[in-house]
């Protein structure tokens, strides 16, 4: 076991007197339970961050909305200049002359060209160059935002739902499982396990790095069952289920591998809870040969058996 892991972590960056009363530091997805408030207001937004980061639908739904409002402030400014300053303009009611200054405005935003509406008169040529320059710079905006998501690279590692006090050769060991399910291949993979837990009654924290039976991989095809070895000098050697509990015990997991799909280094987190951590039992193989090849069965990541531990 190397040195830099046997000793006590004093600084981890989640400081050491956080008073947590049994919420979780790092959430299952990867990302810290932490809320920063009374910032400035424009501080609190990185939209860039937000539009890579978010699902695909509220990418897309935000696209949409800024489209229509654009284009209905545009039509209402047509409307203030006046429909006699467009060319073709065939509506009557209030409404027919709006969606005809509506549907110029999204042509004159996408520069498709104009069809029988075309603007008349120097303020509305201003106003349909200004939109054109807006649309040309949206577009180009859209169009880095959408590249810049499908090539940011992340590697979607499946982790077990719970982890596991298994026995393990003479002793026990915390276990936990982690699958790639894509075709993407991950290679150089490094785990780094943390352990976090109450140093006493007041709320002080304290963090351990923990060895692992393997901390390297170079190839990750399969599943991998990461494994912590709790031998005497491990500070989780002497601890029970209640233990686990009474101490708010966190296993903070951080997994870093190359990503040969991208040709970058990718990183992912998450970790388990005292109560996310079954004892006295063990994962079950997943693994088998059929037709010749290896069949990796995800479905059965979680699957477990009771084991006797020693």
């Amino acid at each position: 076991m190397s040195d830099n892991l046997k000793e006590k972590i004093k600084e981890f960056g989640l400081g050491t007197k956080t008073i947590n009363n049994g919420h979780r530091t790092l959430n299952k997805d990867g990302s810290f339970n932490v809320t920063k408030t009374n910032l400035p207001f424009l501080e609190r937004f990185n939209f860039f961050h937000s539009l890579i980061s978010m699902p695909w639908w509220q990418f897309f739904s935000i696209i949409l909305l800024g489209y229509f409002v654009i284009n209905t402030f545009f039509a209402c400014l047509y409307l203030w200049i006046g429909v006699e300053h467009l060319t073709g303009i065939q509506g009557i009611s209030k409404t027919d002359k709006f969606l005809e200054a509506f549907f110029f405005s999204a042509q004159t935003i996408t520069t498709l060209g104009y069809g029988r509406v075309a603007p008349i008169g120097i303020l509305a040529n201003i106003v349909a160059a200004i939109e054109s320059m807006l649309g040309l710079l949206s577009f180009a905006l859209a169009t880095g935002m959408v590249y810049g998501r499908f090539s940011k690279p992340s590697p979607k590692i499946k982790y077990s739902s719970h982890g596991v006090i298994a026995p393990f050769n003479t002793i026990n060991a915390f276990m936990f499982k982690i699958v790639n399910p894509h075709a993407n291949q991950l290679l150089e993979v490094e785990a780094k396990l943390t352990l976090s837990m109450k140093k006493d009654d007041f709320g002080a924290r304290e963090f351990y790095g923990l060895d692992l039976q393997i901390p390297k991989v170079v190839f990750f095809p399969y599943m991998w069952t990461i494994v912590h070895p709790i031998e005497k000098d491990s500070p989780l050697f002497g601890l029970d289920p209640e233990s686990f509990l009474e101490k708010d015990v966190e296993f903070m997991v951080t997994i870093k591998a190359f990503d040969e799909s991208f040709s970058q280094t990718v990183y992912s987190r998450s970790s388990y809870k005292a109560a996310e951590i079954n004892w006295g039992e063990k994962f079950t193989n997943t693994v088998k040969f059929e037709n010749g090849r290896m069949t990796v069965d995800v479905s059965r990541l979680d699957e477990t058996e009771k084991a006797v531990l020693n």
